[in-house]
């Protein structure tokens, strides 16, 4: 048995994906409605990595992107407290979000590790992580390799996100699994369980760029790999689905699965973040009562 044997023997996995979708509606059943409420939207408004990652990007997109959050409190006094955890861009576009964010409290992620495919070579990966952070990132979301891990190529894998993760020093890393592309839940459960262990601080559904992304299925897989972990080895990792997560119900949907299965501690962007860029404004028109077209 060789090591990654040995790591996934000790975090079992035996649900089938018809389980797992069973499962999965029975806890939204239960408990999503108790969540449809402006406390839970105000939360997930707060756990938005607000984002913009279009091959036509433009400093000026950017720029109007930092001012829309600077003066979030000046035009929604009453959510002063509940502004986006950061903004999320290219590392080319990192530098204009850092000249123009002065909202306290925000952070500036950028993607990393060849996104969205992670089809370059490590050392540009490695070179790309460390120049973001240089640059102004606080926080980097790398893209785990989907086409080594589906060749059970684990060992490159974990060294892909362990060389990334000491590139990052101090920023916070997440790891893209890319879940759309994994094909199974236990692929799913896999990829969660050897990204923890090669040091992601979150770990994240999607890119965004696949046709199957953020699924309440792959939040349920991902959530319970995290509380499994930590009830092993004592170690708190965030989670953030990423990709088609747009309206109020699919937000609350995610909040509820988290809620359920890691506990409220993790209702907080320190733990638990939104990849999303048409979120934040039908999050503010739930909250607000009329339709809103801020960010």
């Amino acid at each position: 048995m060789n090591k990654f044997e040995e790591l996934f023997a000790q975090y079992p996995f035996a649900l089938t994906n018809e389980e797992v979708a069973k499962q999965t509606k029975a806890i939204l059943d239960a408990h999503a409605a108790e969540n449809n409420k402006p406390e839970a939207w105000k939360q997930c408004l707060h756990q938005i990595d607000l984002t913009t990652l279009m091959g036509d990007d433009t400093h000026a997109r950017v720029e109007k992107m930092a001012a829309c959050v600077n003066h979030f409190a000046d035009h929604y006094p009453d959510l002063k407290d509940y502004n986006v955890a950061s903004i999320c861009v290219y590392p080319a576009l990192v530098p204009v979000v850092k000249a123009n964010l002065k909202a306290e409290g925000v952070g500036i992620t950028s993607v990393v590790g060849g996104f969205p495919a992670a089809q370059t070579f490590i050392e540009i990966k490695v070179a790309e992580v460390a120049m973001a952070v240089q640059h102004g990132a606080t926080e980097v979301d790398m893209v785990l390799s989907q086409g080594k891990f589906l060749e059970g190529k684990y060992q490159e894998c974990f060294d892909e996100i362990a060389e990334q993760k000491a590139a990052a020093k101090d920023a916070h890393f997440k790891v893209i699994l890319e879940t759309g592309a994994l094909q199974t839940a236990e692929n799913i459960w896999k990829a969660s369980i050897l990204a923890m262990a090669a040091g992601a601080d979150f770990i994240k559904t999607s890119t965004g760029k696949v046709s199957v992304n953020a699924t309440p299925e792959a939040t349920f897989i991902m959530c319970n790999a995290i509380k499994a972990w930590k009830e092993k080895t004592g170690e708190i990792v965030g989670y953030k689905p990423a990709g088609g997560v747009s309206t109020t119900a699919e937000a609350v949907a995610h909040y509820t699965l988290v809620k359920e299965i890691l506990g409220k501690e993790w209702l907080t962007n320190k733990l638990f973040r939104f990849g999303a860029s048409r979120l934040a404004n039908n999050l503010l028109t739930s909250i607000v009562g009329s339709e809103q077209k801020y960010f």
